[in-house]
């Protein structure tokens, strides 16, 4: 308990008895067939129904495709109709916009709270409990279930999709002997498409951005529709996971058998240790595959990398950026931590068999590696070594 106001438990009626908002945030893993598996959330649905015994509110903030309000009342419905009883409920859709690793500061401070409800009591009742998350000005936006539902992975999927389409491009400026950091200056100062998640790099991964996507692109087809731009942002998306490998091996004429990588950021973002979907697994994956070793290293990550290969002789995790430097054939960056924005370019061309870097983020300037003497190569920078 935190000053009497938190409390945590694992019994199921002592939280129905406690509140009478009931706030369903349980994952909801991909199915096989890329659509999102409900198993917990109409589980966690069947506990409140069978304890319920006065109003209670079901606030759904899990991402959830458009109807599982419908399934999640018709669950409750299910269980009072067996228990015998008729209890007051509504259900509401409050879908969650928090960044990972951001969490805290992107609830205490909204860029918006969205509440589906097809009940004006709920809406108010929702309005009072956000109240004091909206006071310097109107974040609440109320709106029907079904929209409130689309109305999350209708931003998940709008992100991707920037991001997708900056990685198309820079994937033509390599092409044409464009600089897609230059392009992206030129775009992002327009107000009406402004610079966020427009960043060029090896693909977007985590446990959100390719779940919904993929979530999106299947609920678009259960209804008989082929959402076409969705499927090609996973689709560039997979391909962009690829194109680092690709670079590497190119340059070396596909004889990595044997070479060592050094290899800095494994999480799929700065500010966690998450590898799911992350574009570091792939570019480890098809490394071990060549024969070749790869030497890494994250701030967050290693503990998770382990646990992922617990048994993988040709990976080795270092403990300092450094330590992964030492006679290996290049250097490879995957994950924009800032402990990597301002490294010690002398001792990287020192400790390097060759000077060599594959910036998966671009984050350093080719004009200074040129200058330093660094074969560089980034994502869009004009310099092409992948077919």
């Amino acid at each position: 308990m935190i000053d009497g106001l938190f409390r945590f438990t694992t019994d199921a009626k002592e939280a129905v008895d406690h509140g009478l908002f009931q706030f369903i945030a349980v994952g909801t893993p991909p199915d096989e067939d890329g659509s999102a598996d409900l198993q917990y959330v109409l589980s966690v649905a069947e506990s409140v129904a069978t304890h319920m015994s006065e109003y209670r509110i079901l606030v759904d903030k899990s991402t959830v495709p458009v109807g599982t309000a419908d399934k999640v009342k018709a669950k409750v419905l299910e269980v009072l109709e067996k228990r015998g009883v008729d209890v007051d409920f509504d259900v509401v859709s409050n879908p969650e916009f928090l960044k990972e690793g951001a969490a805290i500061s992107d609830f205490m401070k909204p860029d918006r709270v969205v509440i589906g409800a097809d009940n004006p009591r709920t809406i108010e009742l929702l309005r009072a409990l956000y109240a004091p998350f909206n006071r310097s000005h109107e974040r609440f936006v109320a709106m029907d279930i079904r929209s409130a539902e689309l109305t999350k992975y209708a931003a998940n999927a709008m992100l991707a999709t920037k991001i997708s389409f900056m990685n198309e491009l820079s994937n033509l400026a390599d092409r044409l002997g464009a600089d897609i950091e230059q392009v992206r200056n030129g775009i992002g100062s327009d107000s009406r498409i402004g610079y966020s998640f427009i960043y060029p790099g090896c693909g977007y991964g985590g446990s959100c951005f390719p779940k919904d996507v993929k979530a999106l692109a299947r609920s678009a087809r259960e209804v008989g529709y082929n959402a076409e731009l969705l499927e090609a942002v996973e689709s560039v998306n997979g391909r962009q996971k690829e194109l680092l490998f690709n670079k590497v091996n190119n340059y070396f004429d596909g004889d990595l058998a044997g070479r060592t990588f050094a290899l800095w950021g494994l999480a799929f973002k700065p500010s966690t240790d998450d590898m799911r979907e992350a574009p570091s697994r792939i570019l480890i994956d098809a490394l071990i595959e060549a024969g070749a070793t790869i030497r890494a290293y994250d701030p967050e990550a290693m503990a998770e990398t382990k646990r992922l290969y617990p048994n993988e002789e040709n990976l080795v995790l270092c403990d300092e950026p450094n330590d992964v430097l030492k006679n290996a054939d290049a250097l490879l960056v995957v994950t924009e931590w800032k402990s990597f924005w301002s490294p010690d370019f002398d001792k990287i061309k020192r400790e390097l068999k060759q000077p060599v870097i594959f910036d998966g983020r671009n984050l350093y300037d080719p004009a200074l590696m040129e200058q330093l003497g660094i074969d560089y190569f980034g994502i869009g920078r004009g310099k092409r070594v992948v077919n």
